[in-house]
C-alpha cells in the first residue's frame, strides 16, 4: 500500500495576495480595480491565493478609475454592502479622486487603496524598475483624498494586514460612514504576510450612534404640537421599514413632507403629503420643522424661518460637520443612522396626545395642495412632448414606462439622474428607486453607479439618465465597455440639448435679469457639434436609438426595455431635447 503524501502547509501569501481574502472574510464582495506599475505582487498574489483555495472577491477590471469608485458606490446604495476599489500610484489615485469626494458627500463606506510607488531605488525586492518609479513618488500622496477620508494610513509591515483591514472597514461602517483610504507600498506587498486573521471577520465593530430617549420624547412633543409642521428630506429613510412606516406615519400625524433637491426617494412620489421640493411658502409659516439628513434644507437668501420655529436635524450627522460652513438652525438634534432614528421618533409619537380635529383639516388642506401640484406637474410634462421635447415629457414617459413594467410582472426599477430627468414627473414609488448624483457635485457619476447597481441587483431594470456633458464625463467608452464584459443591461438615456444646461441655468438664476438670462448663446456652455453617442455605445454592441420627436419616446422606451429585460443587453437612447 502507498503511503499517503505528505501534507505540506500552505505557504505564507505575500501580502499582495493575503489582503484579497481578508477582503472577502469582512463581507466585501467586489474589488473594483484598475492596475499599474505598482500591481506586480497584487496580481501575483492573488494567484497564488487561489491556489490555496482562499476564498476571494471578485476581482472587476474598470479601465479608468472614476467609473470604478462609482461603480462602488452605486453597489452599495442597491444593497447595503460595502466595496473595495483598489487603484494605480499617485495618478491613479487622483483619478478617483473625485469619485472619493462624491463617496464622502454621500455618506457610502468603501475601502478605497492604491499602490504606492517604491521608495527603495535597489537591493530590495521591490524596488523601483521603471521611470515612473522616481516620477511617480510625491511628499503625500494620501494628500488626494485625505479630506474625503474618514481615516487613512500606509501599510509599513506585512503583519499589518488583519488588524489595519479591520480597523479600515469598522471605521468606513462607522456613524457617520464614509470612505477610508489605504496606501500599499509595492515593497511592503512583496513579503510574507502571517496567516493570522486573515480568514476572520472584523475585530472591531463600528460605532452606530442612537439619540438620547430625552431627546426623541422633546422632538415628539414639538411635532404632536405643531400648528405648521413641515419635514424635509433629502437622502432617504435608509431602509425599508423607515420608508413603510414614514408613509403611514405623515399620513397619521397629517405632516407635508418636501422632498427639496432630493437624491433619493423618502416617500411615494404620488402620496398625499409629498409636497415636491418648493417648500419656501411652507416653510415660512412652519413653526415646527424637521429636517432629515438634509445637506442644505432650504435656500438661505430665499426663505426666512419664523422666530419662533423649532427646527430638528436628523441623522448620521445632523450638523454635517465635515462641512466647513453650515449654519442652520438646529434646536434639537437627533444623531443616529437614518432608518433607525425615524423608527425611534416614529415610536416616540405613540406618547403625545393627538389634536384629532386640527390633524384631520391639516390633512385635507395638505392633500388639496398636492392634487393640484400634480396635475400641473404632468400637465407641464405633457405640453412638452415636440420637437425636441423637455426634460419633464421625457421624465413623464419614462414613469410610465417604469410602472407599466411593475404591473405587468413586479418588477422593480431604479433610476440613476444626473441632470437628466427631472424628479417629480418621473412618479416614482418605491424604496431605492430614485438617486441623483451627490450634491458634491463630481461629474461622470451617474452611468458607472448605475452599473453598479445593476451589479447588485440583476433582478432590478436600471436606467442612467443624464445629460450630454455628464454622459462625456463618464467616460462612456468605459463605461460600455464594463457594461459589455459583465452583461449588465443598463439603458442610458442622454437628454441631449448641446450644451452645459445646468450652467446656463445657474448664470440666469444669480443674474435673473442680466445679459447671458437674454442672450440665445451664453459663453462657456456650447457643447456643439453633438458627437454622435450612439456609435460610441454601438463600439460595444449596445443597442441604440436617436429620438428627436416627444411623440416616439414612449415606444422608444418600450423597445429598449424589451432588449435590456429579454435580451440582457445594453441600451442607449441619444434623446433632442430643448434648452
Amino acid at each position: 500500500m502507498a503511503k499517503d503524501a505528505p501534507v505540506h502547509p500552505p505557504q505564507a501569501l505575500s501580502a499582495g495576495g493575503a489582503m484579497f481574502g481578508k477582503l472577502k472574510a469582512l463581507g466585501i464582495d467586489h474589488v473594483f480595480v484598475n492596475s499599474g506599475t505598482d500591481f506586480p505582487p497584487i496580481i501575483e498574489g492573488l494567484i497564488a491565493a487561489g491556489h490555496q483555495a482562499v476564498d476571494l472577491p471578485t476581482p472587476v477590471t474598470v479601465p479608468h478609475e472614476m467609473a470604478a469608485v462609482s461603480m462602488a458606490h452605486g453597489y452599495y446604495q442597491m444593497s447595503g454592502r460595502p466595496q473595495s476599489v483598489m487603484l494605480h500610484t499617485n495618478v491613479g489615485l487622483s483619478n478617483g479622486a473625485t469619485g472619493a469626494i462624491n463617496a464622502s458627500c454621500d455618506h457610502i463606506p468603501m475601502l478605497l487603496m492604491s499602490g504606492r510607488t517604491p521608495v527603495t531605488e535597489q537591493d530590495r525586492f521591490g524596488a523601483r524598475t521603471v521611470p515612473i518609479g522616481w516620477g511617480q513618488e510625491m511628499f503625500d500622496q494620501t494628500a488626494l483624498v485625505r479630506e474625503a477620508s474618514k481615516w487613512d494610513y500606509e501599510l509599513r509591515f506585512p503583519e499589518q494586514v488583519s488588524g489595519l483591514f479591520d480597523r479600515a472597514w469598522a471605521i468606513a461602517n462607522s456613524t457617520p460612514k464614509g470612505p477610508v483610504y489605504l496606501s500599499l507600498p509595492r515593497e511592503v506587498l512583496c513579503e510574507p504576510t502571517p496567516p493570522e486573521g486573515l480568514d476572520a471577520p472584523s475585530s472591531m465593530a463600528p460605532v452606530i450612534t442612537a439619540p438620547p430617549p430625552e431627546v426623541l420624547a422633546q422632538a415628539a412633543e414639538l411635532l404632536a404640537g405643531a400648528k405648521s409642521p413641515l419635514i424635509i428630506s433629502q437622502r432617504g429613510t435608509g431602509t425599508q421599514a423607515a420608508f413603510d412606516a414614514l408613509s403611514g406615519f405623515v399620513t397619521d400625524w397629517a405632516l407635508p413632507v418636501s422632498q427639496y433637491w432630493a437624491n433619493q426617494l423618502s416617500l411615494p412620489l404620488d402620496h398625499p403629503m409629498q409636497v415636491g421640493w418648493d417648500h419656501d411658502a411652507l416653510l415660512e409659516e412652519a413653526d415646527v420643522v424637521l429636517v432629515i439628513n438634509s445637506l442644505a434644507p432650504w435656500w438661505p437668501d430665499r426663505v426666512s424661518l419664523r422666530p419662533d420655529c423649532k427646527v430638528i436635524q436628523l441623522g448620521p450627522d445632523p450638523l454635517f460637520s465635515r462641512t466647513p460652513v453650515r449654519n442652520f438652525r438646529a434646536d434639537l438634534v437627533l444623531p443616529g443612522e437614518t432608518g433607525p432614528t425615524i423608527l425611534a421618533l416614529i415610536g416616540a409619537m405613540a406618547g403625545p396626545d393627538r389634536q384629532a380635529e386640527e390633524i384631520a383639516a391639516r390633512r385635507q388642506k395638505i392633500t388639496a395642495l398636492t392634487t393640484a401640484s400634480r396635475a400641473a406637474i404632468r400637465s407641464r410634462a405633457e405640453a412638452g412632448n415636440r420637437g425636441p421635447m423637455t426634460k419633464d415629457w421625457v421624465s413623464l414617459c419614462l414613469g410610465e414606462a417604469i410602472r407599466a413594467r411593475k404591473a405587468a410582472t413586479g418588477q422593480l426599477s431604479a433610476v440613476y439622474h444626473e441632470l437628466g430627468c427631472p424628479l417629480l414627473p418621473l412618479g416614482l414609488e418605491d424604496h431605492l428607486s430614485y438617486f441623483q448624483e451627490p450634491h458634491s457635485g463630481g461629474l461622470g457619476w451617474g452611468f458607472p453607479a448605475a452599473l453598479g447597481a445593476q451589479m447588485a441587483a440583476p433582478e432590478r431594470l436600471v436606467f442612467a439618465t443624464m445629460g450630454d456633458g455628464s454622459y462625456m464625463f463618464a467616460n462612456p467608452t468605459v463605461c460600455h465597455q464594463v457594461a459589455e464584459a459583465l452583461d449588465l443591461p443598463v439603458i442610458v438615456l442622454v437628454l441631449n440639448n448641446e450644451e452645459w444646461g445646468a450652467v446656463r441655468q445657474s448664470v440666469s438664476g444669480l443674474y435673473a435679469d442680466g445679459l447671458a438670462a437674454k442672450a440665445n448663446e451664453v459663453p462657456l456652455t456650447s457643447l456643439k457639434p453633438s458627437p454622435d453617442f450612439t456609435r460610441t455605445a454601438e463600439a460595444s454592441r449596445a443597442y441604440t436609438e436617436s429620438v428627436t420627436q416627444g411623440a416616439d419616446l414612449p415606444a422608444a422606451l418600450d423597445r429598449a426595455i424589451r432588449v435590456a429585460t429579454e435580451e440582457r443587453r445594453q441600451v442607449l437612447l441619444n434623446i433632442a431635447i430643448e434648452r
